[in-house]
């Protein structure tokens, strides 16, 4: 069965929105004392948030997602594959860039904490290269989840995704008036998880028979976002901003959820022209690379920013003017390029690991009919407490190596390439026969 360029589109385009979107906010600032630090964009200059309703663009992530998971497992079961070794296999293929670009980091801190880097500043750059680490356990989770939503989608179609925003917005409820944030962390499956079952929805066509369902889709999201922003409780901002409560990402609201089924209805609505367009190899040329290196782009984007804050802002020889203003957007566009430059090095600079983890993935990956998976499972819950750990904290907290999250994520992965390596050593382990007794 062949790709369908416009989903690998979709994840494309979020890819390039989101390093964007990343890059644009990001503010540096040299002190007197030649310490960098980053104020806070959105929060310093408030009309900015408005910026985050196009650059908010995960929703189409976990759309585009939904709908690959939908056809991997239901060609995987139709093998004869069974659910741990799809998930494994899975797994694995997030888990080895992540593992290499997190142990990357953390070298890099475990040196600069020995040699007595400020720890602020530690943090801060710790921080900074994580802060996109909240997707990993929350994708993680949902594709655990899979083969049981998908049997879910199989049986009830659309009225899966109602029930998912229903809870959604019943856990949301309990967020904002009873303050519950263990609550509030099922509206991370909860809500994402409805983006995800709407792309099982949409690979199987129940979304795009009658094109008014895409168009109420759009339009009856965004009007309930409007009304959820310029009514209710909720702010503007789709991206996290320090002190505002409630937020729409941390957890995702009732507002976030009524962006996702705008964004998805948007999606619907765009997708023929946009086929049409894929169509023409030229503009396929130029998307694949994107779509093939997306991994990579998202783990590895705020690199050029600390190049960069080591070239220009260290060195004193970046112009700061006041934050938010012409000036200051204006000189956006040569650190748009800049960090753009430097990340195309970053990427070029890292095929061939990409290749070598190509390798690596083809000589670990669990078999697709597995079914010792205990350590799969116990794996996977170390991995998304790791990923979680320092998508809230960072890769330094308080200027110190994270000993523990570090331990989960290695112990984590191992678990996940644990079955292939037992069912290796049970195929190469001679066989002793025992002599037949004499009579």
């Amino acid at each position: 069965m062949s790709r369908d360029r416009y989903v690998d589109f979709l994840r494309a385009w979020a890819i390039v929105l989101v390093v964007l979107g990343h890059w644009l906010i990001t503010a540096l600032v040299r002190g007197p004392d030649g310490r960098i630090t980053a104020p806070e964009l959105l929060a310093t200059v408030p009309r900015t948030q408005w910026l985050t309703l196009a650059f908010q663009i995960m929703p189409l992530f976990f759309l585009a997602g939904g709908h690959a998971a939908g056809g991997s497992w239901s060609r995987h079961r139709a093998a004869g594959g069974t659910p741990a070794g799809w998930l494994g296999r899975r797994a694995l293929r997030l888990l080895l860039p992540v593992g290499v670009y997190s142990g990357s980091v953390l070298l890099a801190v475990g040196v600069c904490a020995a040699a007595g880097v400020d720890p602020d500043t530690l943090a801060l750059v710790g921080w900074a290269m994580a802060m996109q680490f909240w997707f990993l356990p929350v994708y993680l989770l949902l594709s655990a989840l899979t083969p049981a939503l998908y049997a879910a989608h199989l049986r009830w179609g659309p009225r899966v995704p109602l029930a998912l925003g229903a809870a959604a917005l019943a856990a949301d409820t309990l967020v904002v008036t009873a303050h519950a944030p263990l609550v509030g962390l099922l509206d991370y499956v909860l809500v994402w998880g409805v983006a995800y079952q709407l792309g099982f929805c949409w690979r199987d066509g129940l979304l795009s028979r009658r094109r008014a369902l895409p168009l109420a889709m759009a339009a009856g999201g965004g009007l309930a976002f409007a009304a959820l922003v310029a009514l209710g409780p909720f702010p503007v901002s789709l991206i996290l901003v320090t002190g505002q409560h409630p937020s729409n990402t941390d957890p995702p609201s009732a507002a976030m959820l009524a962006w996702v089924v705008a964004q998805a209805g948007l999606a619907l609505l765009a997708a023929p022209p946009v086929r049409r367009l894929l169509d023409r190899e030229r503009v396929w040329r130029v998307v694949r690379p994107v779509g093939a290196a997306s991994m990579t782009l998202y783990l590895w984007h705020m690199l050029p920013v600390l190049v960069a804050a080591a070239a220009f802002y260290l060195t004193g020889l970046a112009p700061e003017p006041v934050l938010g203003s012409a000036a200051w957007w204006g000189l956006r566009v040569p650190w748009l390029l800049v960090l753009g430059a430097v990340l195309a090095g970053v990427v070029t600079a890292l095929r061939p690991l990409e290749r070598g983890l190509g390798a690596l993935y083809g000589r670990t990956a669990p078999d697709a009919g597995l079914r010792r998976a205990w350590p799969l499972w116990l794996g996977l819950a170390l991995d998304v407490v790791a990923l979680g750990r320092f998508a809230v904290q960072g890769f330094a907290p308080d200027g110190r190596f994270p000993v523990l999250p570090a331990l989960g994520l290695v112990a984590g992965t191992a678990l996940v390439v644990l079955p292939r390596w037992t069912a290796a050593e049970r195929r190469e382990r001679p066989r002793v026969t025992r002599a037949p007794d004499r009579v």
